[in-house]
């Protein structure tokens, strides 16, 4: 993709994220290792409710409620 063609896309993209005028908010991005540190498994609060995100033999990130 050409750097004119991706900036063109990522502009759009801000535009389609942000509300009416406003500027889109930057997610906050937080390390896996960060979070497990040396787990395999952590519960996450949510409205009340317990989620577990575990980490798979394979790597991959699994979320149940």
């Amino acid at each position: 993709m050409s750097r004119m063609t991706q900036q063109g896309s990522e502009q759009e993209g801000s535009q389609q994220d942000g509300a009416a005028g406003q500027a889109p908010v930057q997610a906050t991005r937080i390390k896996s290792e960060d979070l497990f540190r040396q787990q395999r498994e952590i519960e996450i609060e949510h409205q009340g409710r317990i989620y577990r995100l575990r980490l798979t033999q394979m790597n991959k990130l699994i979320l149940t409620a």
